[in-house]
């Protein structure tokens, strides 16, 4: 054996192993799972942090270093004493690919074992359609960005995939786009790049890179609002991500929180998508410029272009009072709901992101004012609300590092 490819490629089925070969199995894959995440180390921390003998931490080591896994990197200076040897993963690379599909784009791109973005990619002309044309496409995309990212694709160790609507990733399909066929989408996927691939939805993906990457030590209970053309959370609880029994936990955008008779795209009426999503928005801006009145997009309208909701942030840092009012409109009912979320989970943290949070203050001093108006005080003053500082690219990234995780037992 030479590679980590070749150890996780050949104990992806352990059905064969058994007993001690089994347990011995899992304790390296223990080994090489502690390494990544936390880097070099030495007998006894793994001793400390895996719970196991020091002879079998030893006898175990010294195989994944004699199979070219883990190298012997010398002693390392200590105070006093027995200087011990440390231990890191060999430089025998492996990558992991995520893949976002979102309603109007596409993002890519290739992580290492440490996470770290080796390249990326993003297709604009993308327009996601529950059609067997557009799944073609998708996996076209997919097949050219591996093609061509500059990774060699036998040291591909897994493909993530990130879904906007209902995704259960244990039965691999989406509840949303591509159900017709009887097959699960995550194995058309993997048949079509024969790769291990996880279906995710792109909401707790993103979530996951934004708890990953952004939170402090204290953070363990964290909520991600998703703000885009819908509206949807993603939830850490202890530290984990929250799927619910059926894989759907977050879909927050289709409660019902209005007395409205606005059909949802869900088929329920008044769910707070219907009032506080981006396309809600838009659709608010379009009568608003019927009705007659002023905007600076009035002219974009009239040439029959379409408005998205952001050239509506953007009207509202030019100054545009019908934007900015239509932000604020939203931030105040957002806000409402965010009470309901706080009251109920008591996070330490409210992440907020996607399209709209980059309105800034026009969204978030309305949305933190009717939140601290609608939610217990005490659990307000122990929220903290911060939007997000992350790129497009990071569902993608999340669906990388959750792909990563599954594959190498964290």
């Amino acid at each position: 054996m030479t590679s980590l490819t070749e150890f996780f490629n050949k104990h992806e089925n352990e059905v064969a192993l058994k007993g001690i070969s089994h347990k011995n199995s899992l304790i390296k894959r223990n080994i090489i799972a502690y390494m990544a995440v936390n880097g070099e180390c030495t007998l006894s921390e793994l001793t400390k942090e895996l719970h196991i003998s020091v002879p079998t931490i030893t006898k175990l080591v010294q195989e994944l270093v004699d199979e070219n896994i883990v190298t012997d990197q010398g002693k390392v200076e200590t105070p006093g004493g027995r200087r011990p040897n440390v231990f890191g993963l060999a430089n025998s690379a492996i990558y992991f690919a995520g893949v976002n599909v979102g309603r109007d784009n596409m993002t890519f791109l290739i992580t290492d074992l440490q996470n770290k973005i080796i390249t990326e990619k993003a297709d604009n002309s993308f327009e996601l359609t529950d059609r067997p044309q557009c799944l073609e496409k998708i996996c076209s995309n997919i097949e050219d960005f591996i093609d061509n990212c500059g990774v060699d694709r036998s040291k591909l160790l897994g493909l993530g995939v990130g879904m906007t609507g209902r995704v259960n990733p244990e039965t691999g399909r989406s509840y949303k786009y591509f159900t017709s066929s009887e097959q699960p989408l995550r194995e058309i996927l993997e048949q079509k790049t024969g790769l291990r691939v996880l279906l995710e939805n792109d909401t707790r993906a993103r979530c996951y890179a934004e708890y990953t990457c952004g939170k402090s030590k204290e953070e363990h209970n964290v909520i991600y609002l998703h703000l885009g053309r819908g509206v949807a959370i993603g939830i850490v609880v202890d530290g984990k991500l929250f799927y619910g029994k059926s894989g759907f936990a977050g879909e927050f955008g289709h409660i019902p929180f209005f007395d409205n008779e606005i059909i949802c795209s869900c088929g329920k009426k008044g769910c707070l998508e219907t009032e506080v999503s981006g396309i809600a928005i838009e659709e608010k801006m379009c009568r608003k410029i019927e009705q007659g009145v002023n905007t600076i997009l009035r002219e974009r309208y009239d040439r029959e272009k379409s408005i998205h909701i952001d050239d509506i942030i953007a009207a509202a840092k030019n100054d545009d009072n019908l934007s900015i009012e239509l932000i604020e409109e939203a931030g105040e009912k957002v806000g409402k709901a965010v009470a309901f979320l706080i009251n109920t989970f008591n996070p330490e943290t409210v992440i907020v992101g996607g399209n709209l949070a980059a309105a800034g203050d026009y969204l978030m001093l309305p949305l933190k004012s009717a939140t601290n108006k609608f939610s217990l005080n005490l659990v307000y003053k122990d929220t903290k609300f911060r939007v997000s500082k992350m790129s497009e690219n990071a569902n993608a990234w999340g669906v990388a590092m959750l792909i990563r995780n599954k594959i190498i037992g964290i």
